[in-house]
């Protein structure tokens, strides 16, 4: 964490210095969020690392979430939490899902036996573990960002959309209605609406989108509860699937002692939904007792309950722009989230599918509305994150069938628990993978960094930093704050000297006028303020003379011109294989990996290819 560059400030370094621009009750606006959730959160703590954007965000709920539905956050999703600052929170206080049980029926169709006990996550598929905690707690942190934000961002509670309307030709082409807490109407104007307001979502409504697809028919009821039982494995994350009872999926809580139980109900007939069962807590009770047999389950206090059926529904498109006027036209009310997806639980995708969505759509919305990018680069978020989407719906499907199935015999059975394992990687939320577009390119040198996929997001991997010696993962590098990063991995023997390459990629980074440094980065800003270029080198920190290294690696910044000793770093030969060898770095060529604002790669290219970096850019960025 970086401070003290302009002023030597006093406090909570994470409580910014008020801009002046704090957003109070203004009526026209740049972003307008409908909804709290989770992927609304996310939008609105991204959007309030910017003063000079201005944001409101709208929930019609009076007040915070306290007890959330959601609970499962997947290692991706604690890396981006990382990036806002917050991650160490999270893991504090969180439950941390190291092992998985699979239990079934005995061989001869009686009781229970544990069939197979395993490690959650695979090692080096991320930094981050796997954890449980509480909704509500995930909305306290991102509430809190955006708090100590420079621009105070606060929601607005108790406000009710009613009315969406469109004027293409206005400066805030579109205009919001909500109901107040009284009853009385506010009317805002927004240059760019993003509704974040569920499954019934009005905004959805107002632009003319529905959900699409089929429910499974098959009822399910879910606890949170403080229980006594003899069932070993309650404090593992548990897949039972009983012999004729049906499942329950265990997930233990933070804390200790609270656990979830997900418990497979009877399939509803005909147009019966959950609600016309009838279903009580003492219901799920009972239910889980009978799955559990001959294990006991003595339930102390039901914490929070509900039933629901299991659907997959997805929209065909998450912003206003048809297909046929993409050409000529481009979004200006997005929808993300449970608004324009929704799936079953069991595969704790909801919550972590939702924020990277907005992760997705925040960064390109301020280069947009900063003036750093064209307006063209919104559509990206549609194309990527639907396609993301309607993968995720046919996952969920998979996964929820094959955790309702009645297995026949052993073989059956194991199929589940197959599924599970080979699918891990995409329930870590690590396997997104965006296709070649305006800002993510071709493959054509991957083979300079083999682990580092293009497409994919920034997979970290530790290193030491050479300034000061700290060993550090250097994908936490990569902060919510809207700048690209461009990483150059130093070819064999060069270590940053005079007339070796990454010398020469950096004077030409600083100097030359096509660059896309120079070219990009506004008059009077520091140098890293759009594109903040990194190194990595080969040789030990201990090796590297820091003053020999080029000036773009050792910026000044800030009214006193203060050196930044943070851009340059080594490998960690501590920790197993180094970087080099950890992510496949070509070490005799070396290799540029630009990564964008959200941490995915965009684009893998050799050292010496400066076209190359001006033609990517130039495709999108407007220069200042």
């Amino acid at each position: 964490m970086q401070y003290h560059l302009d002023r030597v400030s006093t406090g909570d370094p994470a409580i910014s210095q008020p801009s002046g621009a704090i957003h109070g009750a203004t009526d026209a606006v740049d972003v307008l969020i409908v909804g709290c959730g989770p992927a609304g959160l996310t939008l609105a703590a991204q959007l309030a690392q910017f003063p000079d954007i201005s944001t409101r965000i709208f929930e019609s709920k009076s007040g915070p979430l306290e007890i959330g539905q959601a609970d499962g956050i997947a290692c991706r999703s604690v890396e981006m939490f990382e990036a806002f600052g917050f991650a160490e929170k999270v893991l504090k206080e969180a439950y941390w899902v190291n092992e998985v049980a699979f239990w079934r029926p005995n061989e001869n169709g009686t009781g229970l036996r544990r069939a197979d006990r395993i490690q959650d996550v695979e090692d080096d598929l991320s930094e981050m573990p796997h954890v449980i905690l509480s909704q509500a707690r995930v909305h306290d942190f991102y509430l809190e960002i955006m708090r100590n934000s420079a621009s105070r961002l606060e929601p607005d509670y108790s406000r009710e959309l009613i009315d969406l309307t469109t004027d293409p030709g206005a400066d805030y082409p579109t205009t919001a209605t909500f109901r107040g807490p009284n009853g009385e109407t506010e009317i805002i104007r927004a240059r760019y609406v993003v509704g974040c307001d569920g499954a019934r979502s009005k905004v959805r409504k107002a632009m003319g989108h529905d959900l699409k697809g089929e429910a499974a028919r098959q009822l399910w009821g879910v606890m949170d509860i403080l229980a006594i039982t003899d069932f070993p494995d309650i404090r593992l994350k548990a897949a039972i699937q009983s012999a004729d009872q049906g499942s329950i999926l265990i997930i233990p809580r933070e804390g200790g002692y609270l656990v979830r139980l997900y418990i497979e109900l009877d399939t509803l007939q005909g147009d019966e939904r959950a609600a016309d069962r009838g279903v009580t807590s003492e219901m799920l009770i009972a239910k889980a007792g009978d799955i559990l047999a001959p294990y006991t389950l003595d339930v102390k206090e039901v914490a929070w309950w509900s039933a629901y059926e299991i659907g997959q529904r997805v929209c065909d498109a998450f912003d206003d722009v048809p297909d046929t006027e993409r050409s000529f036209r481009t979004p200006r009310v997005f929808i993300a989230g449970d608004a324009c997806h929704t799936h079953s639980p069991k595969a704790g995708q909801g919550m972590n599918v939702s924020m990277a969505d907005t992760f997705n759509l925040g960064w390109k919305l301020a280069a947009v509305l900063r003036k750093q990018a064209a307006p063209s680069l919104l559509h990206t978020y549609s194309e990527e994150r639907c396609a993301k989407a309607k993968e995720l719906i046919d996952f969920d499907r998979d996964m929820a069938r094959l955790f309702s199935v009645k297995p026949k015999n052993e073989i059956e059975a194991e199929q589940f628990q197959s599924y599970f394992k080979k699918h891990g990687r995409y329930t870590a939320g690590v396997e997104t993978r965006y296709d070649p577009s305006l800002i993510t390119a071709s493959d054509e040198f991957q083979h300079l960094a083999a682990g580092m996929k293009v497409g994919m997001r920034f997979h970290s991997a530790p290193v030491v930093r050479l300034g000061d010696g700290k060993p550090m993962e250097l994908g936490h590098t990569i902060k919510a704050d809207g700048r690209w990063r461009l990483i150059a991995f130093a070819g064999a023997g060069d270590n940053g000297q005079s007339g070796g390459r990454i010398a020469s990629l950096c004077h030409y980074l600083e100097q030359d006028p096509r660059s896309p440094v120079t070219k990009y980065t506004p008059s009077g800003s520091n140098i890293d303020a759009v594109i903040d270029v990194r190194a990595v080198f080969q040789s030990s920190h201990r090796e590297i003379a820091l003053e020999a290294l080029p000036h773009l690696l050792l910026p000044a910044k800030g009214r006193y011109g203060l050196l930044d000793y943070e851009k340059a770093f080594c490998p960690n030969h501590k920790s197993g294989p180094d970087i080099f060898d950890q992510r496949g770095i070509d070490r005799q060529s070396g290799a540029i990996v630009i990564v964008r604002p959200d941490q995915f790669i965009a684009k893998i290219q050799p050292l010496e290819d400066h076209s190359g970096l001006e033609r990517y850019f130039d495709e999108f960025m407007i220069s200042t």
